[in-house]
């Protein structure tokens, strides 16, 4: 990909081939400015002796990856591409976790009290954390080119999934209006849907209880397509493991089961409830916003004969698409988002009782968990020279991530690349 290239007071200007830079870096006329994504600094120009051209962020937001890309308009070149990996699903199961440890430990301490009235307000426009954190990352990657790029305009797809369509794709009319629950309780549909008897062991005649195809605790929803019927052994049995799991002896089963249960929609109701958010919060940037829809989005794909990917289909975001873009030899930067650590001093264990206390600091030795590091050992079984992110420890040994494998490394052996910013690049 392009090189994006900052003058001497830190303005963006167009970005260059990776020769170009080369060349510039070795006359020492550039410095790296920073790795990720790779920006050099020239020494010897100021924005007002340089020529810039427009640059548009296009954006396909996703409920587990979003693509990113930046086009330069008037050559319709793509100069950079990336694919950012949200953690939704990781800050729900953080405050899951920390709403049953303050439950558990209430139920120990105060045995029983008056509930409180509900008087906690929420802003409008509030979207739960696990939301949020999507919108934010977006916001944090158009600001971040903002800095090092000269962007001028916007375009973000703009889509809505109609949830009972992708049900039902023959529904129509007054259906909408009548669910899959029309004239049953969930108890009586459930009885008819598996037929009156266990969906595990088949067994018949007997008290059978409303049971989880994936469990509550491991993402699992009340959906009714996520719902069955299991006898008292069966539902105990399982538990909360994956049924693939559970029915891995008996996989013509297994597949029956996954049959008749549908597909889970959580992908599509997070882009639905985010998706005017994240439009209200990029037109506070200040720049034009353009959006496109889904199907505008895959017709420029398809004409363009560009193979489907996240950041593929953000490059055909939108009415201002051109006809031919070129994007030879464009590898997306990776991106994952992994947060800034953890506020919770108290670690508990699988009961909820308290078992170790965090260290108050989060840096030792000058290295915090998430440097990306150059490891540099000379001897030993892993001799050698590797790039990866650390785990830090609050004694002279770190764990070291990289893409092959994870092992430990003395601190004396490394050197920061990069700083920790909330996010791993690959």
């Amino acid at each position: 990909m392009y090189v994006f290239v900052l003058d001497k007071n830190k303005q963006p200007l167009n970005p260059c081939h990776p020769a170009r830079a080369r060349e510039l870096l070795k006359h020492r006329r550039a410095a790296v400015h920073k790795r990720y994504p790779f920006t050099i600094i020239i020494t010897d120009r100021e924005l007002q002796q340089s020529v810039t051209h427009p640059y548009r962020v296009k954006i396909d937001p996703g409920s587990c990856i979003t693509g990113m890309t930046v086009l330069q308009e008037n050559t319709a070149r793509c100069v950079f591409a990336c694919e950012i990996t949200h953690c939704g699903f990781q800050i729900r199961q953080s405050l899951l976790s920390r709403r049953q440890l303050r439950c558990s430990r209430r139920s120990r301490k105060t045995r029983y009290r008056q509930p409180r009235f509900l008087n906690r307000t929420r802003r409008q426009g509030w979207l739960p954390p696990s939301l949020q954190s999507r919108i934010e990352n977006v916001l944090t990657w158009v600001n971040r080119l903002r800095r090092i790029c000269p962007i001028t305009a916007i375009s973000q797809e703009l889509v809505k999934f109609d949830l009972q369509k992708l049900d039902q794709p023959e529904i129509q009319g007054v259906d909408y209006q009548r669910g899959e629950l029309f004239g049953f309780e969930v108890k009586q549909y459930l009885l008819l849907k598996w037929q009156h008897q266990c969906a595990y062991c088949g067994i018949k005649d007997i008290p059978l209880q409303v049971e989880h195809i994936v469990a509550k605790s491991c993402g699992g929803t009340n959906r009714v397509s996520n719902l069955t019927l299991a006898c008292q052994k069966c539902n105990q049995a399982k538990g909360n493991q994956p049924i693939d799991k559970f029915l891995k002896k008996k996989p013509e089963l297994l597949n029956r089961i996954l049959a008749q249960a549908k597909k889970p929609l959580v992908d599509a109701t997070a882009v639905n409830a985010t998706r005017w958010e994240l439009y209200r919060s990029l037109q506070q940037t200040g720049l034009p916003v353009e959006v496109g829809s889904g199907g505008r989005t895959k017709w420029n794909r398809a004409n363009r004969g560009i193979d489907k990917s996240h950041w593929a289909d953000s490059l055909c975001v939108g009415a201002s698409t051109p006809e031919k873009l070129i994007i030879k030899n464009i590898k997306p930067l990776l991106i994952s988002a992994k947060g800034h650590g953890t506020r919770q001093r108290c670690r508990p264990d699988k009961f909820g009782f308290p078992k170790a206390h965090a260290p108050s600091s989060k840096y030792f030795q000058g290295f915090t968990t998430g440097d990306i590091v150059k490891a540099h050992i000379p001897t030993g079984k892993f001799a050698g020279i590797y790039t990866g992110r650390i785990s830090i420890r609050f004694r002279p040994s770190f764990a070291l991530h990289t893409l092959e494998q994870k092992f430990d490394v003395h601190p004396k052996y490394l050197k920061t690349i990069h700083k920790a910013d909330g996010y791993e690049y690959k």
